[in-house]
């Protein structure tokens, strides 16, 4: 079922809003996933700890580990090392506080609504008494991290679950090449017959390939490693793909070069043509390492990432197409660089 705001309420205004509908079915525990994260999301060992630690209406946080410079551009957890319990909590810090950062991913039970609720109440008394002065401010706008997490921090009732599997934001379309590959990384791991294999009469496979039943790959072309091709997609003789999402209806002419790239539905690469982008990835020699969320413009010129097709985009024959965004429905005649083509 999908609820919708009738306003911006912040991410505990919403779940408060709809209080009555998330509990209409008795439920007693919930899970409150942000939609711009990717992870193995270990909901069944979150609720085994949660089971471990705390009593009945405590709460437990996914969390993960960061390094102290990138850390301080999620919200940071002080967390008990035998306990786990949630000592301190702050959202996004000027200065380093701690290499535990909240993932996004949260284990509530209908108690947090009364907590939520008290958030609600301080701020309609608040509005009552700043209106005058500052002006009206909606009193249902709620913030989980910084209204709630803060407070409950250090009372025996927020728990810290951390997690060794991998996660990272989409904060961006370059970030969603890197999240594809976190994803086949962990199918070849607990599902490995989802991916593609080298075979007789088939494409040649290196690395981790997801390829649609439906999709028509001639035998001579090269995918991989981390690509993923969509229903109904054409792949030509010769083509080459490498990081790489192909969604359904596209076609890859013969001898293609599609390189860091997200192609649109139903979009037509001609012959030839070489489509390339820039990875945007977190530092390999890292391990804490997060990927940055880029802006789209630096110094005035676009940021290097990776090259995204819209729907129902042409590219013809014998064009390179590099670290460009092209909004849907174009029919390019030319090679680009660097621009969003409108």
């Amino acid at each position: 079922r999908y609820l919708q705001e009738y306003a911006a309420l912040g991410t505990g205004g919403g779940i408060y809003h709809f209080r009555d509908q998330i509990l209409s079915g008795g439920a007693e525990a919930f899970f409150v996933l942000n939609a711009d994260v990717c992870s193995e999301f270990p909901l069944q060992e979150m609720l085994e700890f949660r089971q471990q630690h705390g009593d009945a209406h405590s709460f437990v946080i996914l969390g993960t580990t960061a390094n102290r410079t990138q850390a301080l551009n999620y919200g940071c957890i002080v967390a008990n090392a035998d306990t786990q319990e949630v000592q301190h909590y702050v959202e996004k810090p000027s200065t380093f506080v701690s290499e535990i950062i909240n993932c996004g991913i949260y284990l509530f039970t209908p108690a947090i609504f009364q907590h939520i609720g008290e958030v609600f109440q301080r701020n309609q008394q608040e509005l009552v008494l700043e209106e005058s002065s500052n002006g009206w401010q909606r009193a249902e706008v709620i913030r989980l991290e910084q209204d709630v997490f803060t407070a409950l921090a250090g009372s025996s009732k927020l728990y810290v679950y951390k997690t060794d599997g991998f996660w990272s934001q989409i904060k961006s379309a370059g970030s969603a090449i890197y999240a594809s590959r976190l994803y086949l990384n962990q199918y070849s791991k607990s599902h490995p017959e989802r991916l593609a294999q080298n075979k007789p009469g088939g494409p040649i496979i290196r690395g981790n390939v997801y390829i649609h039943p439906t999709a028509s790959i001639d035998s001579t072309a090269v995918l991989g490693p981390n690509v993923s091709i969509g229903e109904g997609v054409t792949v030509g003789a010769g083509v080459r793909v490498r990081e790489s999402i192909v969604l359904h209806g596209a076609s890859l002419h013969d001898h293609t070069c599609v390189l860091n790239t997200i192609v649109g539905w139903d979009s037509t690469i001609g012959r030839w043509a070489r489509v390339e982008g820039t990875p945007s990835d977190p530092n390999p020699n890292d391990p804490y390492a997060k990927i940055d969320s880029e802006t789209l413009f630096r110094d005035g010129r676009l940021t290097p990432s990776i090259t995204i097709l819209g729907c129902s985009v042409t590219i013809p024959a014998e064009v390179v197409i590099l670290n460009s965004i092209v909004l849907p429905h174009k029919e390019l005649s030319r090679s680009y660089k660097n621009q969003i083509i409108l």
